[in-house]
């Protein structure tokens, strides 16, 4: 049965992953020729009018991975020195819906950012300075450090990449799509080494 909620990877024409789209915005890319190469499976097989003259029915068929013209105007930035926007559902993402005190497993409208460093302590609200909390923990820990709350963090916050944040804003990402995203993060990536341990991120 064809998924129409299923998302299509799209890439600058270097490969660089930009964004995920549906495939309403990818059928649109392709009628208007601004794809240069597709990449994966074939997700869906679009079908249009017929050709009065011909009689034929024209069909898209939408791929996996779109690479589209020209390069992003910030691609250079991508891969190193990048800081990625902040948001509560990557972030949650990025520590696997767990509770980075208690180590609990919660689904997303159970769960908190979290300042490590409290922004009452003039703590920033940073990739490097948040982790995911369950609520009942981070109202424990309130305006205090882990250290004066006499809590311990079970993992040190990171700030992804830019081909890893487009990994955790993705919803059922496919294997080829998998595959291509994992080749873009850094060789110390620590959702690499997830994934190479066969510990899934995404639900």
């Amino acid at each position: 049965m064809l998924n129409l909620n299923q998302q299509v990877l799209r890439t600058d024409v270097s490969g660089m992953p930009l964004e995920w789209i549906g495939y309403q915005d990818a059928a649109r890319l392709i009628v208007l020729e601004q794809v240069t190469y597709a990449l994966g499976s074939v997700l869906f097989r679009l079908h249009g009018g017929t050709n009065a003259l011909s009689g034929n029915r024209t069909e898209i068929a939408v791929n996996a991975i779109l690479a589209t013209h020209g390069s992003h105007p910030a691609g250079r930035n991508f891969y190193s020195g990048y800081t990625p926007p902040l948001s509560n559902r990557a972030l949650f993402r990025r520590d696997q819906n767990l509770c980075l005190y208690c180590g609990g497993h919660f689904h997303d409208r159970e769960l908190s950012r979290d300042h490590v460093k409290p922004l009452a302590a003039r703590g920033q609200d940073s990739w490097a300075n948040v982790v995911t909390a369950c609520k009942r923990c981070n109202n424990h820990k309130g305006s205090r450090t882990p250290e004066q709350a006499g809590m311990q963090l079970l993992a040190i916050p990171f700030v992804p990449t830019h081909a890893e944040y487009v990994y955790l804003q993705g919803r059922r990402i496919l294997a080829d799509q998998m595959d291509f995203l994992v080749s873009h993060f850094p060789r110390n990536s620590v959702l690499r080494r997830r994934l190479e341990a066969g510990q899934g991120l995404l639900a």
